[in-house]
């Protein structure tokens, strides 16, 4: 197939452009001239100058296509002002769908977040993971990176209820190799690894190893419905930050973290970094709504992907030892 990728140069985009190489798909990417393509090293594809606000751009780029796969989004905690990155996450969708539904794309693969799926709740001390049919409203996206993507995933689901051919995936918490920002769950990695993560919050990822993600969107566009939702995740990857320290401490033989961080402490210096934030300029340490949304435990059940599309499971350990292995041959490990 020919394939037309936006967010390329991304943890997951990146991922995506190799396995489709390893396919023998045929890949086209958009990205700016200034983007960081580290990720990209040794993949084959073809470059067009550009970005999701140019929709002309989009069309032209995208004609002679089979799937277009929109991985581009604006990933920010914080800024100073967010209209930017409403304009890349929900305006930019609609482009890019709009584009490849006029460029003849036979399947549209939008990716979203698992920041749109319903969050568990505690039942007499049991969390039971939420999946696709979880209620949530756009009200319970609590903060501007949340409510952008609920947008964004709206245009998708509407675009879909028109009859263009869209299919959404909502990756959890990606880890593995080519994180070379590193994205905010990478980092987590490298500051443990650096012996900079002193304590932690009582909170909970769905860990997946990035590579399982980027052949769910593959597999999301030869099998995934119209229209239909699917969590990208691990079945078996619900861990706590504790649980996940754990196993990092057993895989690098360094100590994990001990502290724990009670919620009120770690909010209540959010709310002091970001005063900071808005006299410097410079975005903090601790966002406030990244400490908002480390309040709840984000588990989740992948299994409709696990049953429809096939996506792997690789174990989430082997997924923390790829992700381990990558940052000390790259250079991110600065201490013995």
């Amino acid at each position: 197939m020919k394939c037309f990728v936006t967010g390329a140069s991304g943890f997951i985009g990146a991922n995506l452009v190799h396995e489709l190489n390893a396919r023998g798909h045929e890949v086209k990417i958009i990205a700016r001239t200034e983007s960081d393509l580290r990720g990209l090293k040794g993949a084959q594809f073809k470059k067009i100058a550009g970005d999701v606000s140019d929709r002309n751009a989009l069309e032209s780029a995208m004609r002679g296509c089979d799937w277009c796969f929109h991985v581009a989004a604006s990933y920010h905690l914080w800024l100073r002002d967010y209209a930017p990155m409403y304009a890349a996450n929900v305006e930019g969708t609609r482009n890019v769908i709009e584009a490849a539904a006029n460029a003849g794309c036979s399947r549209i693969v939008y990716t979203s977040t698992v920041g749109c799926i319903g969050l568990p709740k505690s039942v007499e001390g049991v969390m039971t993971p939420t999946d696709e049919t979880t209620p949530v409203a756009e009200t319970q996206m609590s903060n501007h990176y949340k409510l952008s993507k609920w947008k964004a995933e709206v245009v998708a689901r509407d675009l879909a209820a028109k009859g263009l051919p869209v299919v959404i995936v909502n990756p959890s918490a990606p880890i593995g190799p080519r994180d070379v920002k590193p994205t905010p769950t990478g980092k987590v990695i490298v500051d443990f690894l650096n012996r900079e993560m002193p304590a932690y919050l009582d909170t909970g990822l769905n860990w997946v190893h990035v590579r399982d993600v980027a052949i769910g969107h593959i597999l999301a566009a030869e099998k995934g419905r119209v229209g239909e939702r699917y969590i990208l995740g691990n079945a078996e990857g619900n861990w706590t930050m504790k649980q996940a320290f754990d196993v990092l401490a057993e895989i690098t033989d360094l100590p994990a973290p001990r502290f724990q961080v009670p919620y009120s402490v770690a909010l209540m210096a959010a709310h002091v970094d970001e005063r900071i934030s808005k006299l410097t300029g410079k975005a903090p340490k601790a966002p406030l709504a990244g400490v908002r949304m480390a309040k709840y435990k984000m588990f989740f059940n992948p299994q409709k992907a696990i049953r429809e599309l096939g996506i792997p499971q690789t174990p989430p350990k082997q997924a923390l030892a790829d992700a381990v292995n990558w940052f000390r041959e790259h250079g991110f490990v600065k201490k013995p």
